[in-house]
C-alpha cells in the first residue's frame, strides 16, 4: 500500500481531459497518465503536453501544450506563431505539426481577435496553448505559465470505449 501511495503522488499521476481545448491530439473524457518524475531531471520542452495548476485558480488542472519557453519572446502575427529564442534572435515561424495546417492562431479580448500579440518570458515561465487554438483558455487569455504550476508531462493516453 506505501509503494502504491508513492507511485501515485511522486511518480505517476492519472487524469481525465475535460473539454474540448486540446482537439483533435486529445479528446474529452480521455484518461491520461501524467508522469511527474522528468521534470525534476529536465526542464519541459517546447511541444510537451504539460498537466498544470491553472495560475488563477489552482484547485483547477488544465492540459496544454508547451509553445514558449523561458528567455524567448512569443509573438502571434497574421496568424502564425513565432519564437524568438532570445532578444538578439530574429522570430521564426513555430513549426506546429500537431495543428491541423488551416489553423490560425489569435489572442481573443472581448472585443476583437487581436491580430498581433508579444510576450517574453522570464526564467522559469512557459507559454502554453491549447491544441484547438479557437477553443482553449491558454496563456493568451491568462499569461505566463509558472513553472511551479506544472504537475507533469503526458506519458500515456487511454481513449475511452
Amino acid at each position: 500500500m506505501l509503494i502504491a501511495f508513492a507511485i501515485r503522488y511522486f511518480i505517476i499521476q492519472p487524469f481525465v481531459v475535460d473539454g474540448d481545448s486540446m482537439l483533435p491530439n486529445f479528446i474529452n473524457n480521455e484518461y491520461l497518465i501524467a508522469e511527474k518524475i522528468s521534470y525534476d531531471f529536465k526542464p519541459p520542452s517546447r511541444g510537451d503536453v504539460v498537466i498544470f495548476r491553472y495560475p488563477k485558480n489552482p484547485g483547477i488542472i488544465y492540459i496544454k501544450r508547451v509553445i514558449g519557453l523561458p528567455g524567448e519572446t512569443v509573438e502571434m502575427k497574421d496568424g502564425k506563431v513565432y519564437i524568438a529564442e532570445s532578444t538578439d534572435s530574429q522570430p521564426e515561424e513555430l513549426s506546429e505539426s500537431y495543428v491541423p495546417a488551416t489553423t490560425k492562431t489569435y489572442v481573443y479580448s472581448e472585443s476583437e481577435k487581436n491580430q498581433e500579440y508579444k510576450v517574453a518570458l522570464k526564467d522559469n515561465e512557459y507559454f502554453v496553448m491549447g491544441d484547438n487554438r479557437e477553443h482553449s483558455s491558454d496563456s493568451r487569455e491568462w499569461g505566463i505559465l509558472p513553472r511551479a504550476n506544472i504537475i507533469g508531462r503526458v506519458w500515456i493516453t487511454v481513449t475511452p470505449l
